[in-house]
């Protein structure tokens, strides 16, 4: 049994070097893309089984993104990107499940001079470099959403001279959207890799009739992983495009009206 922390090179294309979790992404996306292609071509007022399928997937998700965001506007301009990472996460975590996913593979003799499998396929999420990709786009994304809704001021919250304190907060949310990519990369691969393993060891040990319940569990855990990582996406975008009032203006307005008694009567009190 050979289990590998980084993804197997398979072949090479001159200076690239084709590994078999790329192979595997390359799968999921013609898969989707086909999908898309002939459902779109398909459109129609009574519609079929697939087209009933896609319309209820996207229905639930922009669902979902609106729960978050309490605002149809902004859930239909978050949709494509969350709908897209959770599509495709969950499609990339499901493909592992197939039966004989990771048995298929080359025989190659490792430096030790013993005989292995280089499996052909791999899951995606069990890759750190797919997930850290992922992680990548969601984060640069939030922050292009930001820019787009908020301006300039956006970069406010990172950039603050006001006072040794304003200026270390900013560094501290600067450094807070810098460790998003590092805990969203490894969230997803730890739990992907780690149920990949599980399923490896526990087929060798026990065939068939030992992995049917941790199949069922991973089918699940797919699921989650999916779900988490489109949801956390849709709550970074909400967070970004917020206009955050400014606390100092807050407290003026508060004195102000302290001042001319509004705060007291609010109360129930009054200055007599």
């Amino acid at each position: 049994m050979h289990i590998s922390l980084a993804a197997e090179k398979i072949i090479e294309i001159g200076p690239i070097a084709i590994t078999n979790s790329m192979l595997v992404t390359w799968i999921v996306v013609i898969f989707l893309c086909a999908i898309a292609i002939r459902v779109s071509k398909k459109l129609s007022n009574t519609p079929g089984k697939l087209q009933n399928i896609c319309e209820f997937v996207v229905e639930a998700i922009l669902a979902m993104i609106e729960g978050i965001t309490q605002n149809r506007k902004k859930a239909i301009q978050f949709l494509p990107l969350v709908a897209t990472i959770f599509i495709f996460v969950i499609f990339a975590n499901w493909i592992g499940l197939v039966p004989g996913f990771e048995s298929i593979g080359l025989n190659e003799i490792n430096e030790e001079g013993h005989h292995i499998l280089v499996p052909l396929f791999r899951q995606p999420a069990a890759d750190l470099n797919t997930t850290f990709a992922l992680a990548v786009i969601s984060i640069v994304t939030v922050q292009i959403y930001g820019i787009r809704h908020l301006g300039i001021g956006y970069f406010k919250k990172f950039i603050n001279f006001k006072g040794p304190i304003d200026f270390f907060v900013g560094f501290l949310e600067a450094v807070s959207e810098l460790s998003r990519i590092i805990s969203f990369a490894f969230r997803l691969f730890g739990n992907i890799f780690a149920g990949s393993v599980l399923l490896m060891v526990i087929s060798f040990l026990v065939p068939v009739i030992a992995a049917i319940p941790f199949y069922g569990l991973e089918l699940f855990v797919g699921f989650i992983q999916a779900l988490v990582f489109s949801m956390l996406t849709a709550v970074f975008l909400q967070t970004a495009t917020i206009v955050h009032e400014d606390h100092s203006e807050q407290t003026a307005q508060e004195k102000v009206e302290e001042k001319d008694g509004l705060i007291p009567e609010k109360f129930g009190f009054s200055r007599g």
